[in-house]
């Protein structure tokens, strides 16, 4: 059989993969809420002109938006445990889908906040159920797959953030931008199909989230992980919300522009994860996260003294492909930890990724508001080497539960 032939034999095997289906529901799940928040943050500085709002209300807002995504997260269980995984995830994409329209159309500031509110509830929901499915995807698996999972949040991101930046060129208002960037993730929710993993697979678990006995070492185990996970969201939270108001306030950025920081930074974290499976296959996850530490220190901190917007958009693309790992690689780990309940593990963990949000969101705009954005991007590129005493506890096989 020659190569083309062999290669197309691969190929329509792997289609044919009992685990095809499945990788292929989750990869659209992320890509649906990657869509959504690069939506809700490329369209800030329009938001806030639109309904007049205080630089210190929309901080207000963004951290609204991770304390809801805290209560969802924990809700989300019940969701699960009442629909499965399969459907919990796809009834939390249309909920997102319909909270940007409440977000791009509502005729208040209190009316934004609740939709705001409600957006977060929603990926809160779609964080533990999106999360959990893929560890239990990855398990079946046998090998590193969960950064691909996030390529699909990041490249969906940066289709987005495209969209915000397109339609800021056309003249149109945050309303009709909201309204197309909903339709594209309710176009994702209705791709979600209903689908069952192999009973005979190795480390099978129920989607329905049964009980699994955690046990009083958990929250030690997850420690390490949960502070790198805890640093990356500061990281991602102070790019994502306010890195389109950073060009536009602080670099004197028009608004068709601005968009290009995120769009940037998605760039370099689709780069990033397309590579990262591989990577730790091939070097093992303590280099990696290693290397990515490093890379995002320095790539903050040219972000935070970028003298024009090309540099920032640079800076912010570098910022993505270090950080990019680091996320997937908590999360998988963390997984692994109890593989019978990992949607209460990763429902835990998600205490980390919102204080990391909440922290990052609201620290940034406070700088900002305050004129002070550069050390919104300066600061976290020292917090983010300390990162490299945890490094070890990514080494596979974990400790074993105390």
């Amino acid at each position: 059989m020659t190569a083309p032939l062999q290669a197309k034999a691969r190929l329509r095997s792997v289609r044919r993969s009992p685990l095809a289906a499945p990788r292929r529901a989750v990869a659209t799940v992320f890509a649906a809420q990657g869509a959504a928040v690069a939506a809700v943050s490329t369209t800030v500085p329009a938001v806030k002109e639109r309904l007049s709002l205080s630089p210190l209300t929309m901080t207000v807002l963004v951290v609204t938006v991770a304390l809801s995504a805290g209560v969802g997260s924990f809700a989300g269980l019940a969701v699960i445990r009442r629909l499965g995984q399969a459907a919990a995830m796809r009834a939390a994409v249309v909920a997102t889908a319909v909270a940007l329209l409440l977000i791009g159309w509502a005729p208040s500031q209190a009316a934004v906040a609740v939709s705001y509110a409600l957006f977060g509830m929603t990926l809160g929901c779609i964080d533990v159920s999106a999360n959990a499915r893929a560890a239990a995807v990855e398990r079946h698996y046998g090998r590193s797959i969960f950064a691909s999972f996030y390529a699909a949040w990041s490249a969906a991101g940066v289709a987005a953030a495209l969209l915000t930046a397109g339609t800021a060129r056309l003249g149109l208002s945050a309303e009709y931008t909201l309204t197309a960037q909903a339709g594209v993730v309710l176009v994702l929710a209705l791709t979600v199909r209903s689908h069952a993993l192999p009973a005979d697979a190795p480390s099978a678990v129920s989607g329905h989230g049964e009980s699994v006995a955690l046990g009083r070492g958990l929250w030690v185990q997850l420690a390490p992980f949960g502070l790198v996970l805890l640093v990356a969201y500061v990281i991602d939270s102070t790019v994502s919300s306010w890195s389109t108001l950073y060009l536009h306030q602080t670099l004197d950025t028009a608004l068709s522009l601005a968009p290009l920081a995120y769009a940037a930074y998605q760039v370099g974290t689709v780069t990033g994860r397309s590579c990262a499976d591989r990577l730790v296959r091939t070097i093992g996850p303590v280099a990696v996260i290693r290397a990515a530490t490093l890379l995002t220190a320095v790539a903050l901190a040219g972000l935070a003294v970028a003298p024009a917007w090309p540099y920032a958009v640079l800076a912010a693309a570098c910022t993505g492909l270090g950080v990019s790992a680091l996320v997937p690689l908590c999360l998988a780990s963390a997984g692994r930890l109890r593989p019978g309940a990992t949607e209460a593990v990763l429902a835990r963990m998600n205490v980390f990724n919102y204080a990391g949000v909440l922290a990052g969101g609201a620290a940034s705009g406070i700088l900002g508001s305050t004129g002070h954005f550069r050390l919104a991007y300066g600061i976290p590129a020292a917090l983010v080497l300390a990162l490299l005493v945890t490094a070890r506890s990514f080494a596979w096989p974990p400790r074993p539960p105390l």
